[in-house]
C-alpha cells in the first residue's frame, strides 16, 4: 500500500503531527488483538488534537474474519471520526493469529498475509489512488 500511494509507513512514535496534517489521505492500521486495534495505535489516535479533517482509511490483519458479535472496524473509524477524519474504505485481510486457544496449535492463518493478500492489498491501494488522485 505504501509504494502504490508514494507514502511513508511508520509507526505511530514516529508521526510528526505537523507532517500529518499535511497529507491528504491517511492510512490507519495493525493487527487485531483480542478483537481490537493495538493499543499503542488506538492511544495516538485519541491523543490527536480534534478537527484534522483528512481523509482516512483502515486496515488490519486477522486471525479470523471480523465477528458480527464483536466488530473492530467501527468503533476504530468512529474514533477517527471523532478526530475529525473521513473514513472513506477499509481492507482487512487474514493473518497469523496466536491468541489462546490458538497458540496450542501454533496458530491459525498461518503463512497469512500471502502473496494472494498482498496482492488484494495492493489493488486496494490503487483503487484508492485512482478515487483520490494524487496522495501526499
Amino acid at each position: 500500500m505504501g509504494q502504490v500511494l508514494e507514502a511513508r509507513v511508520v509507526a505511530p512514535e514516529q508521526v510528526d503531527i505537523a507532517e500529518l496534517s499535511a497529507c491528504d489521505l491517511v492510512g490507519f492500521g495493525s493487527g487485531i488483538f483480542s478483537m481490537r486495534f493495538h493499543p499503542q495505535l488506538c492511544e495516538f489516535v485519541r491523543s490527536l488534537p480534534e478537527g484534522q479533517r483528512r481523509r482516512a482509511f483502515v486496515f488490519a490483519t486477522s486471525g479470523l474474519p471480523e465477528p458480527r458479535f464483536r466488530p473492530y472496524f467501527g468503533p476504530f473509524a468512529r474514533l477517527l471520526e471523532q478526530k475529525g477524519f473521513e473514513v472513506g474504505d477499509t481492507f482487512s485481510c487474514r493473518g497469523l493469529d496466536t491468541w489462546l486457544p490458538f497458540r496450542l496449535i501454533g496458530g491459525v492463518s498461518k503463512a497469512r498475509p500471502n502473496a494472494t493478500d498482498l496482492e488484494e492489498a495492493r489493488a486496494f491501494a490503487e483503487g484508492l489512488r485512482a478515487r483520490i488522485g494524487a496522495v501526499s
